[in-house]
C-alpha cells in the first residue's frame, strides 16, 4: 500500500525529507536485516515457558524459569497462557477492519467512544530518520465510563469494543499473575507472602491505569528503509504482547540487534522499566524496535500493565536490605513527565538513565 490508499497515514508525504536525507538504508547502517530478508545473520528464539507447569508438580520449575528468562532476557514467550486463540483472531480481524477505514475518518472519529486522542501515527517531533516511527497505532485507556460505552453502541462499534475489552482483561489477569511470581522472587518467597514494610506495587496496577495498543505497521518501500517503531525501552511494569508472523521485532543483545523469530501460537512478555528500577536491576527492561517490511504490512497488539501516576518506584534493596540501590526513588508520573520533557527537547527517550544514582554512573552501572 501507499499513501495513496485512503486508509493510509500520509507518511510518505510527510516524512520525504527524513527518508530522502538519509544516505543509507536504516539496517545496513545498523549491520542487521529486516526480517522479510532471509539473509539475516542475526536471529533469536526467545525463551518458551509452559505456563499450564504452573498447575503442576512443575510449578516451581516454572516459575525459575520465568524468573531467570526476566533476568537473562529481559523478553520471553508464554503457551498455555489464557487468552484464548480465537479471542485473538477475532481482535486480529476487527483491527484490520479499523485500520481499513479512511485515514480522516480515522482522525476525526474516536474507535467505539474509547478516547477522542487515541489514534496516533508518524512521530510529529521527528528531527531525523532514527526518530521516526513508521506506524499508526490506537492507544487505548482502560478507564471506560457507562455513558462512552452507550455511545460505542449507539455507533455500532459494540463488537469491536466487546473484542477489545475481553482481550485487554484476559491479559490483565496474565500480566498479574507474571508480575505476581517476579515479585514474589524479589522477596524470597511465595506469591502469597507478606511484606508489611513495602506496598505491593502490582496491586497499584488496576484496569483503571492501564492501556492497550492496536499497532500496524505499514509497508515502506524507500530506499532508506523505517523504524516500524523507533528503538526503546517500555516505560510501565510488564508488557505483553501478541504478534503476526510478518516479522520485524528486534532487541538488543550482548550489544547487538537480533531479529525475534515470530511465533503468533506464543505471547511475547517484556519487563519495562518501572519493574528494572523496583528490582534495582535484577530484572531487565531491554532496549527494542521493529523494523518497517518493505512488501508486507504487520499488525500487532500490546497490553501494558502500569500502576497508578502516584505510586513510589523505590529499588527494592532500599527497604528490602541487600545492596545499594540504583536508583533513587520517584513516581510512575514523574516518570511519564520525564520522559515527555525528555523527547520534547531531544527527539528520543532517555528514560532510566535520569534516575540511576551517581555512584552507577561513574561505576558504569550493571546493564
Amino acid at each position: 500500500m501507499t499513501d495513496d490508499d485512503d486508509s493510509n497515514p500520509p507518511l510518505m508525504a510527510t516524512y520525504k525529507h527524513l527518508l530522502d536525507s538519509h544516505p543509507h538504508r536504516l539496517d545496513v547502517d545498523d549491520r542487521t536485516t529486516t526480517m522479510d530478508d532471509d539473509h539475516s545473520s542475526s536471529r533469536c528464539v526467545l525463551p518458551v515457558i509452559d505456563l499450564a507447569s504452573l498447575q503442576h508438580a512443575t510449578a516451581e520449575q516454572c516459575r525459575a524459569s520465568i524468573v531467570g528468562a526476566a533476568s537473562e532476557w529481559g523478553f520471553f514467550q508464554v503457551t498455555n497462557h489464557g487468552v484464548p486463540q480465537a479471542l485473538l483472531d477475532q481482535l486480529h480481524e476487527a483491527q484490520v477492519g479499523v485500520f481499513r477505514r479512511p485515514f480522516q475518518r480515522k482522525v476525526r472519529e474516536p474507535l467505539a467512544d474509547f478516547s477522542p486522542d487515541s489514534y496516533r501515527w508518524g512521530t510529529p517531533t521527528a528531527t531525523c530518520l532514527e526518530q521516526l516511527s513508521w506506524s499508526e497505532a490506537y492507544h487505548i485507556p482502560m478507564l471506560i465510563s457507562d455513558d462512552e460505552a452507550a455511545a460505542a453502541a449507539a455507533a455500532g462499534d459494540k463488537t469491536t469494543r466487546l473484542v477489545i475489552e475481553e482481550v485487554s482483561t484476559a491479559m490483565s489477569k496474565l500480566a498479574l499473575q507474571l508480575a505476581g511470581i517476579l515479585v514474589a522472587d524479589l522477596r524470597g518467597g511465595g506469591e502469597d507472602d507478606e511484606d508489611g514494610d513495602e506496598e505491593d506495587m502490582v496491586t497499584r496496577c488496576t484496569r483503571n491505569t492501564c492501556f492497550l495498543r492496536l499497532n500496524r505497521y505499514p509497508a515502506c518501500g524507500a530506499a532508506s528503509g523505517a523504524f516500524g517503531l523507533c528503538p526503546h525501552t517500555d516505560s510501565d511494569f510488564l508488557t505483553i504482547l501478541h504478534q503476526d508472523g510478518v516479522g520485524g521485532l528486534q532487541l538488543l543483545k550482548a550489544g547487538s540487534w537480533v531479529a525475534v523469530e515470530p511465533n503468533p501460537g506464543a505471547l511475547i512478555v517484556n519487563v519495562g522499566d518501572l519493574l528494572q528500577a523496583w528490582s534495582n536491576d535484577r530484572y531487565r527492561s531491554v532496549e527494542h524496535r521493529v523494523m518497517a517490511s518493505a512488501s508486507r504490512e504487520r499488525f500487532s497488539v500490546a497490553f501494558f500493565l502500569c500502576p497508578a501516576y502516584d505510586t513510589l518506584i523505590q529499588p527494592r534493596c532500599s527497604t528490602g536490605g541487600g545492596g545499594a540501590p540504583h536508583y533513587k526513588s520517584f513516581t510512575f508520573g514523574e516518570y511519564r513527565n520525564q520522559v515527555r520533557e525528555d523527547v520534547k527537547l531531544t527527539g528520543r527517550k532517555l528514560g532510566l538513565q535520569r534516575f540511576r544514582l551517581q555512584q552507577e554512573l561513574q561505576g558504569g552501572g550493571p546493564l
